[in-house]
């Protein structure tokens, strides 16, 4: 599946919920869902720092091959389910992929800007940022 068919059945799925309570439901369900992170993997090298939450994400290679699996956890729900979404919209994909994937077709669609903050808009495009690094930095 390419990223952009996934973005659109990601924004499909939540546009199925109606409204934002909904979706806001929904984000901290996946959140819920996020498999827990090895707490050695929660390091400062691994952590947000521009994000109001305690972030950490990290990738690691997928079966030895250039795809990557990310592992993240957050201490606040609403994030952690974007978190989640970042997670799955990211892993097993290489790091070429992860570069070239449009997270603003993805938040738009999903119309997060109208409704976090605009310091939890800075610190989820940190997380994005953080995610994209990591990739390049594992592909030199």
């Amino acid at each position: 599946m390419t990223t952009t068919s996934e973005i659109d059945e990601i924004i499909d799925t939540f546009d199925l919920l109606g409204d934002w309570d909904e979706r806001y439901q929904y984000l901290v369900e996946l959140g819920e869902r996020l498999p827990a992170m090895d707490a050695a993997q929660k390091v400062d090298a691994n952590r947000v720092m521009e994000c109001m939450s305690t972030v950490h994400v990290v990738p690691e290679p997928l079966d030895g091959g250039p795809q990557l699996k990310f592992h993240g956890d957050c201490d606040t729900a609403i994030i952690k389910g974007v978190v989640a979404l970042l997670v799955q919209l990211f892993s097993g994909k290489t790091p070429e992929e992860i570069e070239a994937t449009d997270v603003d077709a993805l938040f738009e669609g999903l119309q997060l800007e109208e409704h976090l903050s605009p310091n939890r808009h800075v610190g989820v495009y940190a997380i994005v940022n953080k995610m994209k690094g990591q990739a390049r930095g594992l592909s030199s």
